[in-house]
């Protein structure tokens, strides 16, 4: 039995990445191959700079299908009706306010594969999710960040 690691996800995660292996495996896969047909019909291959960069591109393609039929494989879905409410967890979005006088921020806590900060989504594996997961509404936490000590106060949880 070997010792892969688990891609905590919500279902919609899931859902995303079956979508991306759909396309790379459809679409993307088949155009790289039609790259490569037309370099080779250039000739010589060893200075031939449009067959390099279509198999550098094969390469990038097929090790993308192979890390998400991975985490697809490993993924636990995220319950939502499993984890206690009222408490920040995975899936949850949680609201806060740096102290003294921030701005509200807001972040949807996800699993590592499908973490997008321009979305809105952290990784549970992020220090500022490790420092408010189990925490409630109205607990002053201090996150640790590369920048630096944060202090915030959650606001919501939803």
């Amino acid at each position: 039995m070997s010792n892969e690691k688990v891609y905590m996800m919500t279902l919609e995660g899931k859902e995303k990445l079956e979508q991306e292996l759909e396309h790379l495996k459809s679409v993307k896969r088949k155009e790289v191959v039609e790259r490569i047909k037309i370099a080779r019909s250039f000739g010589d291959l060893s200075e031939n700079s449009e067959y390099d960069s279509a198999k550098e591109e094969q390469a990038f393609v097929e090790g993308r299908i192979g890390t998400i039929e991975t985490m697809i494989r490993n993924a636990k879905i995220i319950e939502e009706n499993s984890v206690n409410s009222d408490e920040v967890s995975l899936g949850k979005t949680v609201t806060f306010i740096e102290l003294p006088d921030g701005e509200e921020e807001s972040y949807t806590i996800v699993g590592s594969a499908e973490a997008d900060p321009f979305e809105g989504k952290i990784s549970n594996d992020s220090p500022i999710a490790k420092s408010l997961i189990g925490r409630r509404v109205g607990d002053k936490v201090i996150v640790q960040t590369p920048a630096g000590e944060m202090n915030v106060k959650i606001v919501s949880i939803g």
